[in-house]
């Protein structure tokens, strides 16, 4: 489905009448030239001047980045401004990256000084993904070198208290993570001749108008010669195409409801237009202007509700025809949002990883880079949004307790004490001491504990994992968004029989692990082989079919990025 791929550059030499050209017409998601240079689905191939000599990068000519002046709180992609004397004082006090003063200069410069990172609301999406990304390589790469602890401390500091930092520290995180941008790309490309201009196609800076975009999507489809093996980035591009052309013929009325629910063998005015826009979109293969429903649009029918993630029953109803009735330029949106998205996954270093895609409710398990199996999840509520991260499976814990949070114990707990003396008792619960007035709360093993029989751990700052849950009817539910932000999976002993896979046959049995998932107290166990863990959130996407897929954007984040990314009078 989300499969990545490590970067095959296919050749060198650099087209003469190509130079001067890298990073033309937009600084923005879609830009085929832009894009043909540098991988998505990968780790940024930042600077490709950087990596091949031949480029204008080390022509000897110094590129002057004039201020872009039409970039104002109206036209910007963000809101939030900085100025050169406050730019000019950050890089005076942190000597580590003075060797980018130039730069920073031309990065702020071409934005006319508004901030990369951040927006009123607070940090904008490419901040938490590319923090993501550089935890990932230091991670994977063991290279310390890249760490900085004064951004991660703010960063956490932000993210826990973002309406209690002062100005002055989002100015710092802000400068501070440009910077360490930089580094990152000198660290992986062997120098610090960085171009500037380079880093505002992964930082959008300003509105752009959606049918400019879209015509150098195609004007410059095949203009580079770098093509990176980056399948899912390449596969949705070339929907946007299908899309682009689609737009031009997908009817633009709306279906009305049906009266009632449409099923196999019955007659129906509405079926004719309904199967056409089944077959314009890909889902039925022959089409008629017949009202009967038959097998055919049965099967048109199923494939496009798995497509939208709806459930498979072959029945039109008021949820199909709604997805039916989505305009073609929104879904052209949407996949120009999620491709701007693509670009910041890391590069495949483990063929073995943990994907769960939040939208779309599932988690996927890839083994030698394809997919070998996948389960539904429950994810967070929209008030507790499960968190976009990424990380490193390595722990096991059967039988697990589960640590009441204080918020629970305040407003749960004590007053369910008070009104029935034997409460923990008949929840199976116990007190282990006290903590800020408060009684320190868990749960016991067993089959009603919350976190179910079993839970996967993969440490980081947000408190997320993977687990069991003794209410496994909410898998059946289409929108599955009931958790307080940790990930619920729907076949946990499955996973952790392919966890623990090389020792299924000696050690972990399938009645060994079910004793352990029915203990008095809970057992630990490391995992032989941290694996990569990818917390990721993508509305548009084409699965290992071929299949374009869309689901409803649960958290608003595609809304967030639209308003941000596209020009007022090209979102009506």
């Amino acid at each position: 489905m989300y499969q990545f791929y490590k970067v095959n550059i296919l050749n060198k030499n650099y087209p003469k009448t190509k130079k001067g050209k890298k990073l033309l017409i937009i600084n923005h998601i879609s830009n085929k030239n832009t894009a043909n240079y540098f991988p998505y689905f990968m780790v940024f191939v930042l600077i490709s001047c950087i990596y091949f000599s031949t480029t204008s990068c080390h022509s000897g000519k110094t590129k002057k980045v004039v201020r872009d002046t039409s970039i104002t709180y109206h036209t910007s992609y963000n809101n939030l401004f900085l100025d050169s004397i406050q730019l000019q004082s950050f890089i005076d006090s942190n000597p580590d990256f003075q060797k980018f003063t130039a730069q920073y200069n031309d990065f702020y410069k071409q934005r006319n000084f508004e901030y990369a990172w951040f927006d009123s609301s607070g940090l904008a999406e490419q901040a938490a993904n590319f923090m993501n990304l550089l935890n990932n390589s230091i991670n994977h790469l063991h290279d310390s070198s890249l760490y900085n602890k004064k951004l991660n401390e703010l960063y956490n500091e932000i993210i826990q208290h973002k309406e209690k930092v002062s100005t002055q520290k989002i100015l710092k995180t802000e400068l501070l993570l440009t910077g360490q941008f930089f580094a990152y790309a000198a660290q992986n490309y062997k120098g610090s001749d960085i171009d500037a201009s380079s880093l505002g196609w992964f930082i959008p800076r300003k509105k752009v108008n959606l049918t400019a975009l879209l015509d150098s999507t195609i004007k410059y489809k095949n203009g580079a010669a770098y093509i990176p093996l980056n399948n899912q980035y390449n596969l949705l591009e070339n929907y946007l195409e299908k899309y682009i052309s689609l737009q031009k013929i997908y009817p633009n009325d709306s279906l009305p409801y049906p009266n009632q629910l449409l099923k196999l063998h019955q007659n129906n005015s509405l079926i004719p237009a309904i199967k056409d826009r089944l077959f314009l979109l890909g889902d039925l293969l022959l089409n008629d202007s017949t009202s009967l429903y038959d097998s055919s649009l049965l099967s048109a029918v199923k494939h496009f509700q798995k497509r939208m993630g709806l459930l498979e029953d072959g029945v039109i109803g008021r949820n199909m025809i709604e997805q039916l009735n989505v305009p073609i330029a929104v879904r052209i949106r949407q996949i120009l949002i999620n491709l701007e998205r693509v670009r910041w996954m890391p590069a495949e270093i483990d063929s073995n990883y943990i994907i769960v895609n939040i939208p779309e409710y599932k988690l996927h398990v890839y083994q030698n880079g394809k997919e070998l199996f996948n389960m539904n999840v429950i994810v967070g509520k929209t008030t507790n949004n499960t968190v976009i991260f990424n990380g490193k499976l390595k722990y096991i814990v059967f039988s697990p307790y589960w640590n009441v949070p204080p918020s629970i114990v305040q407003k749960e707990i004590i007053p369910g004490m008070k009104k029935d003396p034997n409460y923990l008792a008949k929840n199976n619960m116990e007190i282990t001491g006290t903590s800020n007035g408060l009684p320190v709360v868990r749960q016991k093993p067993g089959p009603k504990n919350s976190l179910g029989l079993v839970k996967f751990l993969f440490p980081n700052n947000f408190d997320i994992y993977l687990h069991d849950t003794p209410n496994h009817d909410l898998f059946d539910a289409t929108t599955r968004t009931f958790s307080h932000g940790c990930i619920r999976i729907s076949n946990p002993k499955k996973f952790a029989q392919y966890l623990l896979r090389s020792d299924t046959a000696s050690v972990f049995t399938d009645k060994v692990i079910d004793s352990l998932m029915h203990l008095n107290k809970e057992k630990w166990v490391t995992l032989p082989e941290p694996l990569p863990v990818y917390i990721v959130y993508f509305t548009a996407w084409v699965d290992n079919k071929g299949q374009l897929n869309f689901r409803k954007d649960i958290y608003g984040h595609d809304a967030k990025m639209e308003e941000k990314l596209f020009t007022k009078e090209e979102k009506n």
